[in-house]
């Protein structure tokens, strides 16, 4: 394929300064300048290019050399361009295609892996593998609820959450009313010790008191009547987190008071602390989605309200899909099943596998649920700024990242008020990190145990169980 010399119209488009379309006209060279043609030249230097590939040259050379060439015969830059307004945008294209990909071009010029190869897999993305499996997913799990329906029916039933006997669960709703009782109790212990009316061993004596009570009083009043699993629930998560709000609140007050002391002088001993003991910041901790008490919060500009109505959407559609997993497929698979210790080990270990996919189901709705929908929707409310109410635990490496990113509030009471004080009064770290998983397992414990009227340490055990797993990891590696 011959290119000629003489000036024919190669329309190359380009852009003007006003954002004009134009089609440059190059002129030939004189006759007998001695110079070559850009086309003449540019077939040589792709020929030699061609030979030097051959024979193993300079492969990062080729790939500029060519790709200047291209960019020289496209735009087809140069001196006595004649400018043509308004056209050349069809055969921009025709000469894209004329100066590549010539077959004496080489098509192969650098070292490259496969995409799914182990050194390139992780250096690319993943989202349409991603998008297949979701439709996969979406698709097995329609059929097995069709299969489902279809071989059941609709087993959707109010009893498992709301018994017929509801309407008696007066004393839980009472008792609930009644847990804001505690938080004022402290206050009070606080505003007389930052008054010197009191000394710091009844303050202490006083908090562990009201803390005792504000869990106990929930488990007598659940034990001693005959409720519905989710009100029993309910009530408990709501004591344990009273309780662990009032011991963040007595912790950071006596931190303060401890501060506020050593900074006054001999002589202002009878003074009423420096410190701040506002009932309003109390208010606004026990109704904030933080376990760490603060005078002050972050706190963010406005409430967006049509977002906080979506949210609330997402929260209504989430808990339904979580009741009816429950109720579809838990609950029949629990009834029809022998106890796990009295059948056949096999027929035991395809029960528990085959509750393994909707109890994750179910924990993740749970999650989702709880720690992005709910807490973020109070937080909203609240106009609360620091939403990190988990971290990205799905990319955890370990156990221990697993456990340190999942529940970000209890992980941040566990540090400020068991690990690092543990630490600062000599305990090992192992000894601190043990402790921090007995009181959740504590309290694990009576959050399931104690609305199911069960005791059988299940939840206490499964915790437990955790932290041997993770000191057993810790030995192997």
């Amino acid at each position: 394929m011959a290119i000629s010399d003489s000036p024919e119209t190669i329309g190359v488009t380009t852009a003007t300064d006003h954002g004009e379309s134009v089609r440059r006209r190059p002129i030939s060279a004189p006759a007998g300048n001695g110079k070559a043609s850009t086309s003449s030249s540019s077939m040589a230097e792709e020929l030699e290019d061609f030979k030097n590939v051959s024979n193993g040259g300079d492969v990062d050379r080729i790939v500029d050399n060519n790709e200047r060439i291209y960019s020289e015969n496209v735009s087809g830059e140069g001196e006595g361009e004649e400018r043509v307004v308004n056209g050349g945008g069809a055969q921009n294209s025709e000469n894209a295609i004329r100066y590549s990909y010539r077959p004496s071009s080489p098509a192969h010029l650098k070292v490259k892996e496969s995409p799914l190869s182990s050194d390139a897999i992780f250096r690319q993305s993943h989202a349409g593998l991603f998008n297949l499996c979701v439709v996969v997913l979406v698709a097995v799990n329609s059929r097995l609820i069709i299969e489902n329906l279809m071989k059941y029916g609709l087993l959707i039933r109010a009893g498992f959450w709301f018994s017929s006997k509801s309407l008696r669960d007066w004393p839980l709703f009472m008792c609930c009313l009644s847990l804001p009782v505690f938080p004022l109790a402290a206050f009070f212990v606080e505003k007389l010790a930052q008054r010197r009316r009191i000394s710091d061993p009844v303050v202490v004596l006083l908090h562990i008191l009201i803390a005792t009570i504000t869990i106990l009083y929930p488990v007598f009043v659940i034990l001693r009547c005959d409720s519905a699993v989710l009100f029993g629930v309910t009530l408990m998560l709501f004591a344990c987190t009273m309780w662990l709000k009032l011991v963040s609140y007595a912790h950071t007050n006596y931190d303060m008071r401890a501060i506020a002391k050593a900074s006054i002088k001999d002589d202002e001993l009878d003074m009423e602390l420096p410190y701040d003991v506002n009932f309003d910041s109390l208010v606004y901790f026990m109704v904030a989605p933080t376990l760490c008490y603060q005078p002050s919060y972050p706190n963010t500009a406005c409430i967006r309200k049509g977002w906080v109505a979506r949210q609330v959407l997402k929260l209504v559609i989430f808990t339904g899909l979580m009741g009816f997993i429950v109720e579809q497929y838990i609950n029949p698979i629990v009834q029809n099943s022998q106890h796990p210790l009295k059948g056949n080990l096999l027929y035991a270990i395809e029960r528990v596998l085959k509750l393994s996919v909707p109890n994750l189901y179910v924990w993740l709705c749970m999650f989702y649920c709880f720690f992005h929908l709910w807490l973020n929707i109070l937080a909203e409310l609240l106009k609360f700024g620091d939403r990190e109410f988990y971290k990205d635990w799905w990319n955890a490496r370990t156990f221990e990242e697993y456990w340190r990113m999942w529940n970000m509030p209890v992980h941040k009471w566990m540090v400020r008020h068991v690990y690092f004080p543990c630490l600062r009064n000599g305990i090992p770290k192992g000894v601190a990190v043990l402790i921090a998983f007995l009181i959740s397992a504590i309290f694990h414990e009576l959050c399931i145990a104690v609305p199911c009227h069960i005791f059988k340490l299940w939840a206490f055990l499964g915790i437990m169980f955790q932290k041997c797993a993770y000191y057993l990891l810790n030995v192997l590696n």
